[in-house]
């Protein structure tokens, strides 16, 4: 049965949607067979992993799979390896559906929603790898709730470093209450300016506070790696160099949560 692992944090422009993508990238060519799942409604990991428009995937989406509680027919396929459960627009009306209609016909709490959905394909998988928005709303509480694993992912600014505390209160809260087996994997310490000292001033100051659970390895700041969101990762020329940046941090994580 598939291992789900969650990256997030309430902060935008924290690389939780690059990060995702090569994440399920990397696992998809090391041959694991991979579901992404896009719980933001921008769908930045269904451009990223499709290079496709977003009108494609209308009346296509995770959204739709919640509402006829069919998850297979909504998966689109990648490659040999991953499948994506794609988002649009619509999934900001998440909120609505859960209470307007999933609670009251399942008498099911709606921070089941995302769980109860990859319970019909977890066992086709070896890893379900779960993008999520820039905020504690039901998209983000869902995908904490299903998951074994969440990666806390924060880049070197006050604001990020500040969501971290809240965001690990939130996922201890759905631990406690909701998720007895979910796990805090670490802190990814991510887009470090190598050329600013503030940069690197506040990737230290993220270590000494959680030293406990940081990766070792910092995420720098790469042209490449910010490019892929336009070149994708087929035929992309420069993937080698947009990958090298994640290659430790995904080793690290490969041993963190027990991929042989």
């Amino acid at each position: 049965m598939a291992k789900t692992i969650t990256f997030g944090i309430q902060k935008g422009g924290s690389s939780k949607t690059t990060t995702s993508g090569i994440i399920s990238y990397l696992l998809a060519r090391d041959g694991y067979k991979v579901l992404a799942v896009d719980m933001d409604s921008q769908g930045n990991l269904t451009d990223l992993l499709t290079q496709k428009d977003l009108t494609f995937f209308e009346g296509k989406t995770i959204l739709d799979a919640f509402k006829e509680d069919d998850a297979r027919k909504y998966i689109y396929n990648v490659s040999e390896n991953l499948d994506l459960l794609p988002a649009d627009d619509f999934l900001a009306t998440l909120a609505k559906f859960i209470y307007r209609e999933y609670e009251r016909k399942q008498k099911m709490d709606g921070n089941f929603l995302l769980r109860e959905t990859l319970k019909q394909v977890k066992d086709e998988y070896d890893f379900i790898i779960v993008d999520t928005p820039p905020s504690l709303a039901e998209p983000m509480i869902n995908a904490i709730c299903a998951s074994d694993e969440v990666v806390v992912l924060c880049e070197s600014s006050k604001w990020a470093f500040t969501a971290i505390e809240r965001f690990l209160e939130t996922a201890i809260h759905a631990q406690m209450n909701y998720n007895p087996d979910l796990r805090i994997t670490g802190i990814l310490r991510n887009l470090i300016d190598s050329r600013r000292t503030d940069s690197k001033a506040f990737a230290d100051l993220i270590e000494s506070q959680y030293s406990d659970l940081v990766f070792s390895h910092l995420v720098k700041r790469k042209a490449s790696t910010g490019r892929i969101s336009l070149n994708g990762f087929d035929n992309n020329p420069e993937l080698d160099a947009a990958l090298e940046e994640y290659l430790p941090f995904y080793e690290e994580l490969k041993q963190r949560v027990g991929i042989n």
